[in-house]
């Protein structure tokens, strides 16, 4: 048997038993130093017998598997966030929420138009039309950005001034009330102030020859002082909502 395995080996005869084994020895060695299958191969203690191909083809399958459970998890967590969102409809508003706003903003304007006949001397009046639109934001909106009370007197006494001052410059006209607009939008963003009925105060001013008179008053009356009769009705205002919901 062990002269048929030394006739097999090719270029090796009987005499070339102790350089084969030498050869052997040496494959051996070799062998010993070889490194290490990967970590897929070396699985449960040996190797898997499968190629590298199908270990890709496994890890592929197992990863997509992992990619639809987490996107199912992000799935449901979204759902689940979607159902706690309860959307306003018409129907859910309460009639408090209508009428005490409503009933506010209708005070302001009869309280505005009685502060007019005080000042009518001056030909001047108070129920302008920016103080409609803080009307809006205070009874309507009161948690919003514009109607905070710094956002709001800021804005109002910047971008009146502002008008004023560009009237000066520039006189009535186009360029003016660009000029004045443009200021007012720079002086809200770096005062953080954001109030957007105060920026027509300077083309109020600019277009209404009636409170030329006034000049740099016109940066608190009307519009700041017409600002602190809403603020005082807005409290009332969201006293009742708070406190009598029907």
């Amino acid at each position: 048997m062990a002269l048929l395995q030394c006739q097999s080996l090719p270029g090796i005869g009987c005499s070339g038993i102790a350089p084969a084994r030498a050869r052997v020895q040496q494959c051996l060695a070799a062998a010993s130093h070889a490194p290490l299958p990967p970590p897929l191969l070396r699985a449960n203690g040996g190797t898997t017998g499968r190629s590298p191909a199908s270990v890709k083809a496994g890890s592929a399958i197992g990863f997509g598997r992992r990619g639809r459970r987490d996107l199912r998890v992000v799935a449901e967590a979204a759902a689940a966030a979607a159902a706690k969102v309860t959307p306003v409809s018409p129907g859910g508003v309460s009639v408090s929420d209508v009428l005490w706003p409503s009933a506010g903003a209708f005070l302001a304007m009869a309280v505005l138009g009685k502060l007019d006949q005080v000042v009518a001397y001056k030909g001047v009046s108070l129920t302008i039309a920016p103080l409609g639109a803080v009307c809006c934001v205070l009874f309507s909106a009161p948690d919003s950005p514009a109607a905070k009370k710094y956002n709001m007197f800021i804005a109002q006494i910047g971008c009146a001034a502002l008008g004023v001052s560009a009237l000066s410059l520039f006189g009535p006209g186009w360029l003016a009330r660009g000029a004045a607009l443009s200021a007012c939008i720079a002086f809200m963003t770096i005062t953080g102030a954001s109030h957007p009925p105060a920026a027509s105060l300077p083309l109020l001013f600019i277009d209404g020859p009636k409170f030329h008179n006034l000049q740099f008053w016109y940066a608190l009356f009307p519009g700041a002082a017409g600002c602190v009769v809403l603020c005082l009705i807005q409290e009332v205002v969201v006293y009742l909502k708070k406190n009598f919901k029907f």
